[in-house]
């Protein structure tokens, strides 16, 4: 999904807007803000400007990777196909296709464990 995203955005084509944030939600932990931005701004209709905006947003409501369930709810609001193949039940699965430092995973830990105890 995420090189199908790349090279989309290396094409210039307009990933909509879900998958912008799709793509700024997983890459901003592997490139820079910088990187992220102009990969973002690629999209040709997508200025730097916004893109920046984008990065320093998800940066700062520290989101957690999606998983293919809300990937696949975000790709049913907009034309372009975030994962090319809906069929392939691991398509969109980030964490079993990449490696995210700790934090991540200790982010989702802390979700479960506030939710579980919210509703015990």
């Amino acid at each position: 999904m995420m090189a199908h995203l790349t090279q989309a955005l290396n094409d210039g084509k307009d990933i909509g807007h879900y998958g912008r944030l799709v793509y700024a939600i997983v890459a901003r932990h592997f490139l820079s803000d910088d990187e992220l931005t102009a990969q973002l701004a690629q999209d040709k209709d997508f200025a730097e400007e916004d893109a920046r905006g984008l990065v320093q947003q998800v940066q700062e409501r520290d989101y957690s990777p999606p998983g293919r369930a809300k990937i696949m709810e975000y790709q049913a609001k907009q034309d372009f196909p975030i994962m090319p193949d809906t069929q392939d039940p691991n398509e969109g699965n980030v964490y079993r296709d990449l490696d995210f430092p700790q934090h991540v995973y200790d982010h989702i830990s802390e979700y479960h464990q506030q939710k579980a105890e919210d509703s015990a």
